[in-house]
């Protein structure tokens, strides 16, 4: 079917907004994903986009589609549209957009990792209070994302928390703790991919027919696969692992055993020997407590990979839960203008999926290291072993949400578990200003967002 005349200036309008505002949340929302990899110097920023631009476009495409229904169905009350007032909707789906678009860019611009979930939720009640007036929204089904916001921070920080608990009572304050963590290493991978492959097979993609896989089917297909998965880690890589740590730990070792040797040479040449210690009070800030806290080499050798693992577990769940927010309003666009009727009774096409993957790609690469510097260093210091705990406890909350069709905040999670790590592991190892400054962004973006898109509404009615 044809797109007629009178709706194709909304169709292009729609996908060139829609474009940018994917670019958007590459740039803001992807950061969340890999910003503690990056700031555990397991990966550089280069690493970190090659792995972001393949996760995050097959996130998108596997379980992108089923938060993207709740994005365009799920928050406006679509019925009242399907009265003849089809092309109002679809102009407010534009102010949507537009709304969402602006404010996440200004956010960007100024290095605030702000929630494009509640952006994009925020525009929406901010077009259909021009379009409709209160009755328009579905005020429960608002009630119930607004409690994910507050929901999703905490546990994802208590997930994080508890699983930083065990590994540093486990592993981190073991004499040995290489064999300890070497022990727990084929749990932590087959935990990983388990979660990770229910999220794909439980009512996944229908292109791939993972949809007509039965539940219990989609629990024999998990376990098989993640108990295939530790016990190759426990046969192949637990040993190899041993023997390339030890040989690095060791190799570590000498060097710095022939640097002390060095500098006790040096100190017995020193004249000035008998010179008094100086210290003084409150000397260490808590820009050198951060630098005081460190895993053990062989921790940062056993955790770095899994933190990668856990990073693209991550950058997988937003692509599904994130990708949703660009093109939800974009699909309803294309939707109308095919159907003609307000109700989009189509599922969302692949092709659009993919198309919202590509902008968030895009904008990574422009913009995203601006993010990225907030996340993994600014607000906290970040090693391998937290990190790996941080993205892990986030990662399952947004997949949990994702497979329920939930839209909540991947930034929330990121810094809900990043806040609760930090603060566990030091006192001082939080920037509180920072956080609160993070907090008002938060605050603000669901009215701001709403501002424009009301604004933005408001003009396009003169249009149509």
């Amino acid at each position: 079917m044809e797109i007629p005349e009178e709706y194709l200036w909304m169709v292009i309008v729609g996908f060139i907004i829609a474009f940018i505002l994917s670019c958007g949340i590459g740039a803001n929302d992807v950061a969340n994903s890999f910003g503690t990899s990056v700031g555990s110097r397991v990966l550089t920023l280069r690493q970190a986009c090659i792995l972001g631009s393949i996760f995050e476009m097959l996130g998108a495409i596997l379980i992108g589609y089923r938060v993207s229904d709740t994005i365009r169905k799920g928050i406006i009350d679509v019925e009242m549209y399907n009265n003849g007032s089809e092309k109002v909707l679809m102009a407010g789906n534009i102010a949507t957009l537009t709304g969402s678009c602006v404010w996440l860019i200004a956010a960007t611009i100024m290095c605030f990792p702000v929630s494009t979930t509640h952006s994009i939720v925020g525009a929406a009640i901010g077009f259909s209070l021009v379009a409709k007036g209160a009755s328009g929204i579905k005020w429960i089904k608002i009630g119930f994302i607004v409690g994910s916001w507050f929901f999703s921070p905490i546990l994802s920080g208590v997930v994080s928390l508890l699983t930083f608990m065990f590994i540093n009572k486990m592993v981190l304050q073991k004499e040995k703790s290489l064999e300890s963590g070497l022990m727990l290493l084929p749990f932590f991978y087959g935990l990983t991919a388990a979660i990770n492959l229910f999220s794909i097979f439980y009512e996944g993609s229908n292109l791939l027919q993972f949809d007509k896989i039965p539940l219990y089917g989609v629990f024999v297909i998990t376990c098989g696969l993640s108990l295939l998965v530790a016990i190759g880690v426990r046969v192949f890589v637990v040993p190899w692992s041993r023997r390339k740590i030890t040989d690095e730990c060791n190799q570590k070792i000498d060097e710095k055993n022939q640097e002390v040797e060095n500098a006790t040479e040096l100190e017995q040449l020193n004249d000035n020997e008998d010179l008094p210690d100086i210290v003084f009070e409150n000397e260490v800030p808590s820009k050198k407590i951060r630098e005081s806290i460190k895993d053990k080499p062989e921790v940062v050798k056993l955790f770095s990979f899994l933190q990668i693992l856990t990073a693209v577990f991550g950058s997988f769940a937003h692509g599904g839960n994130d990708v949703s927010n660009s093109i939800g309003p974009l699909v309803a666009i294309w939707m109308i203008a095919k159907e003609g009727t307000a109700m989009q009774a189509s599922s969302t096409p692949l092709w659009i999926l993919v198309y919202g993957g590509v902008g968030i790609v895009i904008g990574l690469w422009i913009w995203g290291r601006r993010v990225i510097k907030t996340v993994g260093d600014d607000l906290t210091k970040i090693t391998p072993s937290s990190g790996f705990c941080i993205e892990l406890g986030s990662a399952l909350t947004v997949l949990i949400a994702s497979n329920i069709g939930i839209p909540i905040s991947t930034t929330h999670c990121k810094i809900g578990s990043v806040v609760f790590v930090g603060r566990v592991r030091s006192k001082e190892n939080v920037d509180w200003k920072l956080f609160r400054n993070i907090i008002i962004a938060w605050v603000v973006t669901l009215p701001v967002s709403g501002a424009i898109s009301a604004l933005a509404m408001l003009g396009l009615q003169e249009l149509i």
